[in-house]
């Protein structure tokens, strides 16, 4: 299953995909320590499984917050994505 935070407003589309599917076969979550903003949050799902969330703090604000792991100009691969060793987490901007 694929978790979608963010949200959409006049200036675009904001999410942050988990594939939950995905995010289970990680043990480390290294997200939660590679997100310079502490943005990401483990929980148990409905099926008893420990997944990554986004706060639900943050889920409103995500261009903004994430604004420092994305310059203007040539990005770098963002710390959270590049943490995910199974690849679980993106961006939509």
């Amino acid at each position: 299953m694929k978790a979608n935070y963010g949200y959409l407003d006049g200036s675009g589309e904001y999410f942050i995909t988990i594939d939950t599917d995905l995010c289970i076969e990680c043990s480390h979550h290294g997200c939660l320590e590679a997100c310079p903003k502490g943005m990401f949050a483990v929980i148990v799902d409905d099926y008893d499984d420990e997944v990554a969330e986004i706060k639900e703090e943050f889920r409103k604000k995500l261009k903004y917050e994430c604004a420092q792991c994305k310059p203007v100009g040539e990005r770098p691969t963002l710390p959270c994505v590049q943490a995910c060793t199974p690849g679980a987490i993106e961006h939509s901007w």
